[in-house]
């Protein structure tokens, strides 16, 4: 039976901050669709103290910061982009177009075709989110989008030179310095400066989850990513410095970030949870991790493997760690997850940052029926038919019955007009 060592907020508290998350979301959408350049101008210099002439970069402009970024630091942009171009090449590669003859003279099939536009959000504020600019803008560049803008905030006044070196190495056709839900708004609306896309995607704080949330169906969305989860399921074999060092790495994205602990042993969760408060008098972003942890922190006992995978599939967390002396055995099992870390010698940092998979990951639940950004995402796959003449005559006669059945009269006519026009052949 599980046990609770330590809680998190409850239900009702979260759901208490998202609602005045999606009040304040819905006002600012609203505006921008109305007065469109104007009201994003004002919400930027409102939330961002920003207020350019123009939030576009020009070419001359964004070369010019290109140049002004470390060339070691541009040789590892360049590393993480190489391992997540080749693993979304090899996700492509695993789609293919379909064509069949079910019957004979009747010809199915579906193509993978890419949507026209999409927008990339590459989130900034305290931590300039490099590495969303691969994720997102490269990922979409893979599966042969058109048209990429992204959009990324200043930080404090001052443009992160290392996110827009990202952003153009991984193909951006346009970058706009704008942030928060004005940036969601300018994409997916669009205003008098900015032609709206088809798709947004990314990751982003609270607001920027809640704009994807309440602009979908105007647009297509990536899936619903808000603050960042992390899960570590462990049993004997792991010890306590790793597991408060993996979720202290993830709790310092943001105060609203959950982390949680399933463990088989109640003496590694008590020394998982004295080892955090040790961790957090020395971690430069104790200000964040402290409060994550303190209000979104779980930690569980359970009685044995088996019991860890069902608590871990009900969390359905975007990131798990799985430090056990059996890994393979939730890779095997396991079924609502963003991504699996299998093995010590694997984290989360590393799926954030360089190893290939993508960090945009579904979060509060959605593991239970999507998974993360992928190039498939980014790819519509639509069907079609061709039918001979006879083949037409024989389909149209069982088609019209099934009609007749449904009482659609109009429907069966259609049916029934092939029949008499290609049944005399």
């Amino acid at each position: 039976m599980m046990k609770v060592i330590k809680a998190g907020k409850s239900q009702e508290e979260v759901v208490a901050n998202d609602t005045k998350v999606s009040e304040i979301v819905a006002g600012a959408l609203k505006d921008v669709e109305i007065r469109g350049d104007q009201a994003v101008r004002e919400l930027s210099a409102k939330f961002d103290k920003w207020t350019p002439e123009s939030f576009r970069l020009s070419d001359a402009q964004i070369q010019e910061i290109v140049e002004q970024v470390p060339s070691s630091v541009i040789e590892d942009i360049k590393f993480a982009q190489k391992n997540i171009q080749a693993f979304a090449q090899a996700q492509l590669d695993s789609l293919n177009d379909v064509e069949v003859e079910n019957i004979p003279g009747v010809i199915l099939g579906h193509k993978n075709i890419p949507v026209n536009s999409v927008g990339c959000y590459i989130p900034g504020g305290r931590y300039p989110m490099v590495a969303s600019a691969h994720m997102s803008v490269l990922t979409a560049k893979v599966a042969g989008v058109k048209r990429v803008i992204a959009c990324t905030p200043p930080i404090n006044g001052e443009i992160p030179n290392a996110t827009i070196a990202a952003m153009h190495l991984a193909g951006a056709d346009e970058i706009y310095l704008l942030g928060g839900i004005q940036a969601m708004a300018a994409m997916a609306i669009g205003t008098e400066s900015i032609e709206s896309v088809d798709m947004i995607v990314g990751p982003g704080n609270a607001f920027v989850a809640e704009a994807k949330r309440q602009l979908y169906g105007r647009v297509g969305i990536d899936l619903f990513a808000g603050p960042t989860e992390t899960l570590v399921v462990a049993d004997h074999t792991a010890d306590a410095e790793m597991i408060a060092t993996d979720l202290l790495g993830q709790g310092e994205h943001g105060p609203t970030s959950p982390g949680a602990l399933i463990t088989t042993s109640e003496k590694l969760a008590y020394e998982t949870i004295e080892e955090i408060a040790r961790q957090l008098e020395t971690l430069s972003t104790a200000d964040v991790a402290s409060v994550s942890w303190e209000d979104y922190g779980q930690v569980l006992v359970v009685d044995s493997i088996e019991e860890a995978r069902v608590e871990a599939d009900r969390l359905a967390f975007e990131h798990v760690e799985i430090l056990t002396e059996n890994p393979d055995y939730f890779l095997e099992n396991m079924t609502n997850y963003g991504c699996l870390f299998l093995g010590p010698e694997t984290n989360v940092a590393y799926g954030d940052k360089v190893i290939g998979t993508n960090h945009t990951l579904p979060t509060k639940g959605a593991a239970r029926y999507t998974g993360g950004l992928w190039v498939g995402k980014f790819i519509k796959t639509v069907t079609y038919q061709k039918v001979k003449p006879e083949a037409s005559a024989y389909i149209g006669e069982y088609a019209a019955r099934l009609c007749k059945l449904e009482n659609f009269e109009g429907h069966a006519k259609q049916a029934l007009l092939r029949v008499e026009r290609y049944g005399k052949n």
